[in-house]
């Protein structure tokens, strides 16, 4: 109804409000009849010039209705003198706004406000003291009925049954059964795809600009254009390849991929809440296996691991695909890449020689580099190049697949044989390490307390308060995580179980070992253990222990090997030039020990004789 001018300009406002709840009781609240019911009453008592403000599909618990803000902003503007509705319910279900409306709003402004089936007029005082108690009664419908809909949502999630409306971008509902997913081809693909570019070392801001720049539309463009989604009729079409990181990185951490079934991944804690919160990920319910998968559950798993491990480009342009597999043997904690660019090689004067110096790009210890800002000695270097494990991981990649696939009847019988063995080994070297590292934990935290006493007490500056207090509790994070990390360790072999069939299977996905690919490291390599190096120069050693993924450490067995005449003479002939070599060095170390030693008994004398003549002068001056 179109708004028709008074004599004072103002309008009679006729709400209608409807939400799905209130469709289920009848057409007693239909939009119509409410519009019929205001009219008549409207007509009835004289009310002119009225506009219809309907809300058709909204809760009464929202006020942010667009047809209520229009009717707010009307009467702000005092264009409103008379509101009109079918009951207090239609204004709203929650007892503070309503009341905060018709008792102090709607009389500041001048409008009187009329509740035609609660018999509620705002120029009748005592109608309106029966109110308050119709808004709570109002109020706890609106509770009762979330209460309601949300024991029937949890008793669905609870059965097995996606509580989503809709399937994620990778799969759609079956159109033999709404309850159940099936694998969408087209998006799926992307979807593996994105967890290859993941083993291959990619993180998801990179993977999102090669499939912008690739052109693949993103999920919430794809799933709209095919009707389906939540961003069905909210998505920008003039985007439809932009792929955002947080996207990518949220398909990459979805058990969903891997067959299962996860509901209640949001959460609010009362009825009246606008926004969700996400459910902790120990409180989700998982339901395994209830849908066809599009990733394996390896791959799912080797992924989560990657993610855990920040690696970051730095002037070299690339991030080191070692890191997180390398751990010091010693002490357990992680191995950190140092690398950069080394520049111009200069001569002993400073003076550039035009030659370029390698790149420094090396692993040590992260409890080493630790020691070192406190001045202490948590550990030692364990430093190791780059290049070095690079090359001792090929050979060894290499070596086990040859292994493997040559002799597979023998390999599953010694990896099974073995690893029972080695599962005990390990697990009581770790429980060791984290025993030293919790009674740490427990020194530090009494000095931590001793420290703010002594601060408290007057007999410690703050200045050193906090940097004592900054340098401990770095340690003690370092500790803390390595506390969590061996913990993580034991469970895992307490439960591991020995898979050759699939290491097996992942043997024979390579045809090409020739180089030392990002994905082939992922995929073969659980962690890397490194010693301290023994020795110097040329008789420098140093162990690097590979365990691989399913299978653990493996030893090869090695075959003996018959050798010709000129290959042992050449062997003798190496053995007689390293004896010569270190007799040489021998003699030469003995000549400087000598040479050494008579240049220190000649400085003696020399000194002796300087002594001499100074103590006999002194003796004769005594004599005179």
């Amino acid at each position: 109804m179109k708004a028709k001018k008074t004599d004072n300009g103002k309008i009679t406002a006729l709400y209608e409000r409807l939400s799905r709840d209130d469709d289920l009781t009848g057409d007693s609240n239909s939009i119509i009849n409410q519009k019929k019911l205001l009219e008549d009453y409207a007509k009835e008592h004289g009310f002119t010039n009225c506009v219809h403000f309907t809300d058709d599909g909204w809760s009464g618990a929202n006020f942010d209705r667009p047809n209520w803000k229009r009717m707010i902003a009307a009467i702000e503007a005092g264009e409103v003198s008379h509101v009109l509705v079918k009951d207090l319910s239609r204004v709203g279900r929650d007892y503070l706004q309503v009341g905060f409306y018709t008792e102090v709003m709607f009389r500041e402004h001048g409008v009187r406000f009329v509740a035609i089936a609660n018999g509620v007029d705002s120029d009748k005082r005592e109608s309106s003291e029966f109110a308050p108690f119709l808004n709570i009664m109002n109020e706890w419908y609106v509770r009762d009925s979330s209460r309601k809909i949300k024991s029937v949502l949890r008793a669905k999630g609870m059965s097995g049954i996606h509580t989503n409306s809709i399937g994620i971008y990778g799969y759609k509902k079956d159109p033999n059964d709404k309850n159940h997913w099936i694998v969408d081809d087209e998006a799926a693909e992307v979807v593996r795809r994105i967890y290859r570019m993941a083993i291959e070392g990619k993180g998801p801001y990179e993977i999102a600009r090669i499939l912008a720049s690739e052109k693949v539309e993103r999920p919430s463009y794809y799933l709209a254009q095919r009707g389906l989604g939540k961003h069905k009729t909210s998505y920008n079409p003039d985007e439809p390849y932009t792929w955002r990181g947080g996207t990518v990185a949220d398909i990459l951490s979805k058990p969903e991929y891997i067959g299962h079934t996860v509901n209640f991944r949001t959460y609010k804690e009362s009825y009246k809440d606008k926004h969700s919160k996400m459910t902790p990920k120990e409180d989700l319910v998982i339901f395994e296996n209830t849908q066809e998968a599009i990733i394996d559950k390896e791959t799912w798993e080797r992924v989560q691991t990657l993610r855990k491990t920040i690696r970051r480009t730095d002037t070299i342009g690339t991030a080191n695909p070692l890191t997180g597999l390398m751990f010091c043997a010693d002490c357990g904690a992680k191995m950190y890449n140092h690398r950069g660019k080394a520049g111009n090689a200069r001569d002993w004067a400073g003076r550039p020689t035009g030659k370029k110096r390698p790149d420094r790009d090396e692993y040590n210890c992260s409890r080493y580099d630790l020691g070192n800002q406190h001045f202490d000695d948590y550990c030692t270097t364990h430093l190791i190049r780059t290049a070095v494990v690079n090359e001792l991981l090929l050979e060894a990649i290499k070596e086990v697949c040859d292994y493997a696939q040559n002799n597979e009847a023998e390999f599953m019988a010694q990896v099974c044989s073995a690893s029972e063995d080695r599962q005990a080994k390990a697990a009581k070297a770790i429980r060791q390490r984290k025993q030293r590292s919790e009674k740490r934990t427990d020194e530090l935290s009494r000095l931590i307390r001793k420290l703010y006493e002594d601060n408290v007490n007057g007999r410690l500056s703050d200045k050193l308060f906090e940097q004592m207090l900054h340098d401990f509790e770095a340690e003690l994070e370092g500790l803390t995580d390595s506390i969590t990390q061996d913990q993580q360790e034991l469970d895992r072999i307490s439960r591991e179980t020995v898979n050759a069939e699939k290491f097996l299977a992942l043997v024979k996905k390579y045809t090409d070992f020739s180089e030392l690919t990002p994905a082939m490291i992922n995929e073969f390599v659980e962690k890397i253990l490194v010693h301290q190096a023994e020795g110097k120069g040329a008789s420098r050693t140093q162990e690097v222990e590979i365990f691989f993924n399913f299978i653990g450490k493996v030893e090869i067995p090695r075959k003996e090997i018959e050798l010709t005449e000129e290959e042992k003479a050449a062997l003798a002939e190496q053995e007689r030039r390293r004896a010569k070599k270190a007799e040489y060095n021998r003699r030469y170390m003995e000549k400087k020990r000598r040479q050494w030693k008579e240049q220190q008994e000649r400085e003696k004398e020399q000194q002796e004789a300087l002594e001499l003549p100074a103590a006999s002068t002194e003796k004769g001056e005594r004599i005179a």
